[in-house]
């Protein structure tokens, strides 16, 4: 350790390593969860996500929060067991917001963000008094502003801030008049801010801008905060608002190959630390507060796919192995068309390594894992995890694609695993189908 190296964060750097470790799973054999559970399955150990969360928030300076980004995983014990580790939410709908609610958060540490909110999104956050509402451009603005007039209610509102396509701040100035799906041009939004700031039913409380997704790189993190918290003070300052919230987005990032590093938060904590002390000097900024909102950074690592290999195709040298679920259930390394990390869970784990495609159950040439991974020579019956699917797994999947049955989710707390979302049945989705009686 150096000198410049403060012992607590290096020690909050220490135990994030995955769920995966010495060819178990959160401590679990993992043929023993697939016999209680049936494959595939999800599996998610809560307490290595609780060592993430308390790893972040030990690096992070006075006037910095978390809120978790619930898109990323929103299994409703996971978001609880989030929500008792003490973080807030993120939500991007009605529906993620009764589902924060239903997991016992604040309202006040619950903001929504995201473009396109329907009036009745709009009208449920108000009614519930959460935090802070995004607000993505004006005509959304004046939706709200008439709808908490309606309420009787003084919403807070953060005003969003839209990124170049480089996703660097520094050209923010440059973006001129030009919208985006995402958030208001400088121009566009101070005219927003001067809106929220004179009406009696808004409380303009600052910024929100998201930078890009996945970052590692601290200095780039921390840059990004820094030039927000300059544009903020810039146009709070304009309209005669005190800034007293920045939100600067998401964007934490994990490896996904072996030969990525992870980010450093002790590299992380100085650069923060050296931001808050700058502020500390401003008057202006002296109580302002700076909200994350990470999603894979504290779920990721701590998640795992889970499926059995049901046949095993081609020449020893170069097989094929075929598992009983696919993209149906992780899309992510399809849709982002980057492979995850894959491991063969067998008991015999004396194999050769082979180059070895794996691929799913689906009729469609996307559905396939990884072609060419160095593994063990698969067999039929070996389980294969898909390692780092804490994150934008099932959810974000296309489960009705071939009507396979979905994964069943499984928490481990404690050394206990325990079922937490069962198994989708083809079954009950063909229940709630209709075949309209068209002769009658």
């Amino acid at each position: 350790m150096t000198q410049t190296e403060d012992p607590a964060s290096a020690a909050a750097e220490t135990d994030l390593d995955g769920i995966l470790q010495g060819g178990r799973l959160a401590g679990l054999a993992p043929e023993s969860l697939a016999q209680v559970f049936g494959t595939p399955f999800y599996l998610y150990d809560l307490d290595l996500i609780g060592r993430r969360v308390k790893a972040l928030r030990s690096i992070l300076p006075p006037g910095f929060r978390v809120a978790f980004a619930v898109k990323a995983n929103p299994a409703l014990a996971v978001v609880a067991h989030l929500g008792r580790s003490g973080v807030g939410a993120d939500v991007a709908s009605a529906g993620e917001l009764a589902l924060v609610l239903r997991a016992g958060f604040d309202p006040a540490n619950v903001a929504m963000t995201g473009p396109g909110k329907r009036d009745d999104e709009l009208a449920a956050a108000v009614a519930a008094g959460i935090g802070a509402i995004t607000v993505e451009s004006i005509g959304e603005l004046r939706r709200l502003e008439s709808i908490a007039a309606r309420a009787g209610r003084r919403q807070a509102v953060l005003l969003r801030l839209a990124v170049s396509e480089d996703a660097r701040l520094e050209t923010v100035r440059l973006i001129g008049g030009v919208e985006g799906k995402f958030g208001m041009p400088l121009s566009t939004l101070s005219e927003a801010a001067a809106i929220a700031a004179r009406s009696p039913n808004l409380d303009l409380l600052g910024l929100h801008a998201f930078g890009a997704s996945n970052l590692r790189d601290a200095d780039q993190l921390v840059a990004h905060v820094a030039q927000l918290v300059d544009v903020a003070r810039d146009v709070t300052r304009e309209v005669g608002v005190r800034l007293r919230l920045v939100d600067a987005g998401g964007g934490l990032g994990i490896p996904y190959a072996d030969d990525e590093e992870p980010l450093d938060l002790t590299l992380l904590q100085r650069r923060l630390q050296s931001l808050r002390a700058r502020w500390d000097e401003v008057p202006e900024l002296g109580d302002m507060q700076v909200l994350l909102e990470p999603g894979r950074f504290l779920v990721g690592p701590a998640g795992v796919y889970v499926a059995r290999v049901v046949d095993v195709k081609g020449p020893d040298s170069a097989p094929v192995a075929i598992l009983d679920g696919g993209i149906n259930h992780a899309l992510r390394p399809a849709l982002i068309r980057s492979e995850h990390r894959l491991a063969v869970l067998a008991a015999d784990s004396i194999r050769a390594l082979v180059p070895v495609t794996v691929a799913g159950p689906l009729c469609t040439g996307i559905d396939v894992f990884a072609t060419g991974t160095c593994l063990p020579r698969p067999r039929v019956g070996d389980l294969v995890a898909v390692l780092d699917m804490g994150a934008y797994g099932f959810t974000e999947s296309m489960p009705w694609f071939l009507s396979h049955p979905g994964p069943a989710e499984v928490a481990v707390k404690g050394g206990v695993a325990r079922l937490i979302r069962p198994r989708l049945d083809p079954e009950d989705v063909l229940e709630r189908q209709i075949d309209p009686n068209w002769e009658s």
